[in-house]
């Protein structure tokens, strides 16, 4: 007995963040492809006196500084993943990131807004042959660093859940393979990627947005779609940051996943008919793995591990506590 009080006080909280993700190489490659573009256009816009590559340079640098965040975010993970102090592991951190570069993304909309607002009480002369140039340079950066992300800006590789031995199901589960925003399911991916994705799809879209009006102006003399294209993908980005937001603040705030998922969880701990779920607390504590906490009511008693057991490994739940009370037992 003594054995087995041991053994649950020492189990550890890691649950597979300490492994290297592909979406943390996907990341990387797609920073070199950044920095490298950011660097040639500064160069030369400085060497040929163009505002133009100067000025989508340094918006290129913008989106490098949010890429860091979110590289940095991977490899703080990774390196304290078995640090004590974080109680249910590191897997937040992955959340943190993607609300912090949503934040970063937010400020950069509004000034890009403010400056489309100012451009329409103000028109400026557009040097149209050069910002085309310079606009389709970045939309051809930023799809390739799309394809790099990967279509749907989240991961498919599978992912082994590594932990402890009391009550932390079984490793070797896959809780990775669900889509970004299947919410009624309860599932999160991997939200750091998907702040990246999001952050490369904005400037990809604003790109074809500009190019349309750049054209439009150069050719049928329609100026103002330049400033007003700008307001649009402002609106646009602005809707995907908040989206962005919302699902990385849910995990943040330890909200509960949603009730079908947990009526999952709750069918799979009253299967045999003689047990009552009483309270149930079931959340994210990293991209696709959830903790629960239950409280039982029993006609037989049972361990806490009967119940855990139970529970599908599919459903991605890597931690339990589980407190199980005989039907006939005062509160």
């Amino acid at each position: 007995m003594h054995e087995e009080q041991t053994e649950s006080l020492t189990h550890d909280h890691v649950f597979g963040q300490d492994d290297r993700r592909a979406g943390e190489r996907r990341m990387l490659i797609v920073i070199v492809i950044t920095a490298v573009t950011m660097l040639a256009e500064i160069v030369a816009g400085m060497a040929f006196g163009s505002m133009a590559l100067l000025a989508d340079g340094l918006h290129m640098a913008s989106h490098a500084s949010a890429l860091a965040i979110s590289a940095y975010a991977y490899f703080y993970t990774r390196r304290h993943a078995a640090d004590s102090r974080f109680n249910f592991g590191t897997g937040k951190v992955n959340s943190l990131a993607a609300f912090a570069s949503a934040v970063m993304l937010v400020c950069f909309t509004l000034l890009m807004a403010w400056e489309s607002v100012a451009r329409l009480v103000s028109p400026v002369t557009i040097s149209f042959n050069q910002a085309i140039f310079v606009v389709v340079i970045g939309l051809v950066v930023n799809l390739a660093c799309l394809v790099v992300l990967g279509g749907h800006g989240h991961s498919h590789e599978e992912d082994d859940v590594g932990h402890g031995t009391h009550d932390h199901g079984e490793p070797g589960h896959s809780a990775y393979h669900e889509d970004l925003h299947d919410e009624e399911h309860g599932r999160h991916t991997d939200l750091n990627l998907f702040s990246a994705y999001i952050h490369v799809l904005a400037d990809a879209m604003t790109s074809i947005l500009a190019i349309v009006a750049l054209l439009a102006g150069k050719y049928w003399g329609q100026n103002w779609l330049d400033p007003f294209m700008g307001l649009v993908g402002a609106a646009l980005v602005v809707h995907w940051a908040l989206g962005l937001l919302r699902s990385s603040s849910h995990v943040l705030l330890d909200m509960r996943i949603p009730e079908a998922k947990q009526a999952e969880i709750r069918t799979a701990l009253e299967e045999n008919g003689d047990n009552v779920v009483e309270d149930l607390h079931v959340w994210s504590i990293g991209p696709g793995i959830f903790a629960a906490e239950a409280v039982i009511r029993s006609a037989t008693f049972r361990e806490s591990s009967f119940f855990a057991a139970r529970i599908p490994q599919e459903l991605g739940v890597v931690h339990t506590t589980i407190e199980v009370r005989k039907k006939d037992e005062e509160l």
